[in-house]
């Protein structure tokens, strides 16, 4: 039985899937907020088991007598908001995503805190030549690129394209959805599961005749009202974009 641990100020924990290792430091809507070493701070909703203390699983609680901070907003991701943070210029790194309504997705949940780190997201049409646009790009210490590819399973085409990406200045991650749109809780719309598409059948066209929505783009369109937050997606699309966003945001090494 996974133990239940009070999440006191200081207990040094590590979020079980993504790999953040940090202190509590308080709490926000519900979730618990950890710094790490180099005081990043990120909030973790206190899910069953989903934390790592000395390399066992817990599942943390928020101590009965602790309260949360006031007047702190916090940004569509979850992020801690900046009050009054200019955007920054923009940096010689950037995200790359695979299509327009991946970057809008991201930017509707990770918007806020991207402008404040100087990311700009591209989107691509589709990864098929990923390996010579990532050529093209030249990548670098101080030219960081994160790639954020759809479908990213064992045996699939997409894990043989990023297979051919090695600079250690180039992250590839993503999640194992067939397309973003299935990234999105089907609960937001309310749906129980999103319909199931034949194979052989365009993912996207199978949705919208399964659900009698006439045009794609006026099922994205639903899709997208729906999203306000990082729980408003699946669990495997936050984490990937966290650790893309840490990586094109790192320093340099000296």
């Amino acid at each position: 039985m996974v133990p239940v641990v009070d999440a006191e100020p200081e207990l040094v924990v590590e979020d079980a899937e993504s790999g953040f290792c940090g202190a509590v430091v308080g709490f926000e809507s519900g979730a618990v907020v950890l710094e790490d070493r180099f005081g990043k701070r990120r909030n973790f909703p206190l899910l069953p088991a989903a934390f790592l203390l000395d390399g066992q699983p817990v599942t943390l609680r928020r101590p009965a007598a602790q309260t949360a901070p006031a007047g702190r907003r916090l940004t569509a991701s979850g992020s801690i908001a900046v009050p009054g943070q200019p955007a920054r210029v923009a940096r010689a790194s950037r995200i790359w995503v695979e299509g327009v309504h991946d970057a809008a997705l991201v930017e509707r949940i990770w918007g806020d805190d991207l402008r404040v780190e100087g990311v700009v997201v591209e989107p691509l049409s589709g990864v098929d030549e990923l390996a010579a646009a990532v050529r093209d790009f030249r990548p670098g210490p101080a030219r960081r690129l994160g790639v954020l590819v759809d479908h990213l399973v064992a045996g699939s085409k997409e894990s043989r394209i990023v297979a051919a990406v090695t600079s250690p200045y180039v992250l590839v991650t993503g999640h194992p959805y067939v397309d973003v749109w299935q990234a999105v809780r089907p609960q937001r719309l309310g749906l129980r599961a999103w319909p199931v598409v034949p194979p052989g059948q365009p993912w996207k066209e199978g949705v919208c005749a399964a659900l009698g929505v006439a045009e794609p783009a006026d099922m994205w369109r639903r899709i997208l009202s729906a999203v306000s937050g990082y729980r408003d997606v699946e669990t495997p699309l936050v984490n990937a974009i966290e650790r893309l966003i840490d990586f094109v945001t790192a320093a340099p090494e000296a």
